[in-house]
Formats: C-alpha cells, structure tokens, sequence
C-alpha cells in the first residue's frame, strides 16, 4: 500500500469557472474535505478483460446494427501514467463520445444533426502491463450547447480512467490540435494555459494506419503537477 502525490489543484480548472455558466449553479461552494490514505483509498479496484464485450474497445463495430457508421476513422492511442511518469496497468479507460455529425446517442440531445443508428458512441478497454490503451472509432462533430451566443463545443472525446484506486480516478476530455473552436471554448479554457497543452492529441503518423484510420496519440496523467486537468 503506496502513497501518491496530492491533487494537484494549479493542474486543474476551478470548480467555479463564471464563463462556463452551468459551473456557477451546480459546484461546491465550500472547501474540500482531505481524506486520509487509508487501505480504503489506496486499493482497488481490480479489472479483467473478462468483464468487457468483444469489440469493445472498436466503436466502429460495437454499437453497429445494419452497417457501416458515418465518419471519418481515427485511432487514439497512448499511455496511461502515474505522478511518476510510470505506466498504470491493468486499469479500465472509458471513452464516450458524438457522432461525426455532432449528436450523441442520447434522448436529451436534441441537436437538429443526424442520429447515426451503427454509432453506439462508447467503449471500454483495460490498460496492459506497459500502461497503452488503443481505441479505434470516428472523429466526433462540433454541436451547439447554448451556453453563450453562438456557442460550439470543440470536437472532443470523454475519457473516464478508474487508476489504481479510488483516490486516482479521472474524467476529462480529450482535443484535437489545430481546431479553432478552442479558443473560444470556456470548459477547455478553465485549465491554466500550461495544462490545456495536456488536453490536445498529436496527430501521429506512426500510429494512422494506411489507408484506412489516421493516428492520434494521447498520454494521460492521472495524478501530481502533470496530471491531465481533471473534468470537475
């Protein structure tokens, strides 16, 4: 049973961020209560590929019905790491995202854009003993969320990684480099402009398969002054 580094709170946006209206309603407004490493913290919990569907790491197969999804393929690749630049293994890594067109696979998203019934939009993987996660799936759409005028969320995909215990779980996004919806993007632009840089995925030759997916690779730090800024 290890310690770990504190949160690092200069990683990550406030949980009040005015910009992001809905921040300003449903955030805590009291301090945060530091809980004590004990065995309940530092442990668990424990995954195996037992408990994951076939395919469910391809979003391009798993939620198909009566053929091919709409879009464009990529495959975002990386590490998952400790404070310690270590690979985390063996960990579960959730994804959950639009479709190509901008609409989620969810009743209350009423976005006038295209359902795609072959694009379930979520998938599940576990990390091997070098920390990789490997998702192949379709790059989601920009859509509208109304949260100031003309407002357009930046293609992004949801990352959930559970880390070794309790007390390292993640939520954040994840962004593609280039995109010019960024900057006038208040969720990506509460993290200090240091750790938005950990928010962006690199495009990576090395990792697009030749004719058929571009690569895009993506390290996630789950904890200390280099942790990937965390969805609050």
């Amino acid at each position: 049973m290890n310690s770990f580094t504190p949160k690092d709170p200069e990683s990550h946006p406030p949980l009040i961020h005015p910009p992001y209206k809905s921040s300003v309603t449903r955030s805590p407004t009291k301090n945060s209560v530091i809980v004590p490493q004990t065995i309940t913290e530092l442990t668990g919990p424990a995954f195996d590929y037992s408990s994951l569907p076939d395919h469910s790491a391809d979003l391009t197969i798993n939620g198909r019905k009566a053929g091919e999804p709409i879009g464009e393929r990529i495959i975002v690749t990386g590490r998952i790491l400790d404070e310690n630049g270590a690979p985390v293994s063996g960990t579960m890594v959730e994804i959950w995202q639009a479709n190509a067109a901008g609409r989620y696979l969810d009743r209350e998203d009423q976005h006038n854009a295209p359902e795609d019934p072959n694009f379930l939009g979520a998938g599940r993987m576990i990390t091997g003993d070098d920390g990789w996660y490997r998702f192949l799936t379709l790059r989601p759409g920009a859509y509208p969320w109304g949260n100031h005028p003309n407002a357009w969320r930046p293609p992004h995909i949801h990352f959930s990684i559970f880390g070794t215990n309790i007390m390292t779980r993640l939520i954040t996004q994840m962004y593609f480099e280039g995109d010019p919806l960024l900057q006038h993007d208040p969720i990506y632009g509460g993290a200090s402009e240091e750790a938005r840089v950990r928010m962006i995925a690199d495009f990576s030759l090395e990792h697009t398969e030749e004719g058929f997916a571009l690569g895009y690779l993506w390290d996630i730090v789950i904890r200390g002054p280099k942790a990937t800024p965390f969805e609050d």
